[in-house]
């Protein structure tokens, strides 16, 4: 049971970490997920601040939501909470920390096409 589970853990951090090379979002998005909650709308109108060199930033702060709501799905964020229940804003989670605990640069690192291509397919799927 105990090699199973390693086995899960290791294709969990394999996907997170593929996710956030696919991702146009910088190191700069993460530390502040981390510090304070981010909302889409505040986070497509701050491209300047939080879109990694090189990659194609987002539409609308739709397709930012549409990310994060990929990113919940993968472990890397999640939602914060309010004395109301769950709000728009979101927090790194202790999986996104780690992965960039230990690889800081991994937001700016290019994605295989083969990555690429899977991420897109799954995303694609995932919310038709």
């Amino acid at each position: 049971m105990s090699s199973q589970i390693k086995i899960i853990n290791s294709r969990s951090r394999n996907r997170a970490a593929s996710t956030l090379r696919c991702l146009p979002l910088s190191r700069n998005f993460y530390i502040d997920a981390q510090r304070q909650g981010l909302d889409a709308e505040l986070v497509f109108y701050n491209k300047t601040e939080y879109r990694a060199s090189r990659k194609k930033w987002f539409k609308s702060s739709d397709e930012v939501e549409a990310a994060f709501r990929w990113m919940i799905k993968v472990g890397i964020l999640r939602r914060e909470v309010d004395g109301q229940g769950l709000t728009a804003r979101i927090r790194l989670t202790p999986l996104g920390r780690q992965l960039l605990e230990k690889n800081p640069n991994l937001p700016s690192l290019k994605a295989n096409f083969l990555e690429r291509s899977i991420f897109r397919l799954l995303h694609s799927l995932s919310f038709q």
